[in-house]
């Protein structure tokens, strides 16, 4: 088979968040960016599973600036056979799909990979753009993916219990925590990624649909308030008044 995973970097979850120029841009500054989680522990990480089990390749994708090679490198080190980098900072999901939609389709993947979501932005958009630009069906959230042939059965968590659906290659799906377990990259693993090809493709022309106008950070949360045991009509109005809970 012959699997893409869209792959994007995100910061560490232990970042401090700031923004600048009236908060209209994140500022960088010491900023330690990591893989996004949902791509690289699980789509990732399940597409070379199934490279190992029924043959074929896996080729990483990602939409971003030179300084996002040392992420897709990793992902070469995990187990990835070749990488493509589409050489421009898209400014939406729109835009982001539109520019992998374009490499995809002269390429002929049976499978799109996505993490089910980005831990920055936490949109969920870019799977399901990408399968209407492809023409293929979309299956999101997957926690389990089996392969017969070039049939997949896909299980994913809904409210109150689990869908399980079959579907033909070619498609795209997002995945989710359960999809895959974690893989450490080796030594040997990191010293082949060196070897292995990243290729810089040219983006094709998008127009932006969206400017963002400012970011803003969450409120301050605060400090716990506690309640004696006996005085449950004062914890019943601040569930209800305050929390908003009841």
């Amino acid at each position: 088979m012959k699997l893409l995973v869209c792959v994007s970097k995100t910061p560490d979850t232990t970042s401090k968040i700031s923004f600048t120029d009236n908060n209209t841009v994140f500022d960088e500054s010491g900023i330690q960016y990591i893989m996004n989680p949902y791509d690289e522990w699980y789509a990732l990480v399940r597409a070379i599973e199934l490279k190992e089990k029924t043959g074929g390749t896996v080729t990483l994708i990602n939409v971003g600036p030179a300084s996002n090679d040392v992420i897709i490198r990793k992902g070469l080190a995990i187990g990835a056979d070749d990488a493509v980098r589409i050489d421009t900072s898209p400014q939406s999901a729109f835009a982001t799909a539109k520019q992998i939609a374009a490499y995809a389709k002269a390429e002929n993947f049976d499978i799109v990979f996505t993490g089910k979501e980005t831990i920055d932005y936490n949109g969920s958009e870019v799977g399901a753009m990408l399968a209407e630009m492809l023409d293929m069906p979309y299956i999101s959230f997957a926690t389990k993916l089996e392969m017969e042939g070039n049939t997949a059965t896909v299980s994913r968590d809904i409210e109150g219990g689990t869908e399980v659906a079959e579907l033909a290659t070619p498609f795209v799906i997002s995945a989710a925590k359960g999809l895959a377990e974690q893989r450490i990259p080796n030594m040997r693993g990191i010293m082949m990624a060196k070897r292995k090809p990243l290729n810089v493709v040219a983006p094709v022309e998008v127009a932006e649909p969206i400017k963002t106008v400012s970011f803003q950070l969450p409120g301050e949360k605060s400090a716990v308030k506690m309640i004696d045991p006996e005085n449950m009509d004062e914890l019943v109005r601040l569930l209800h008044e305050e929390a908003k809970v009841i």
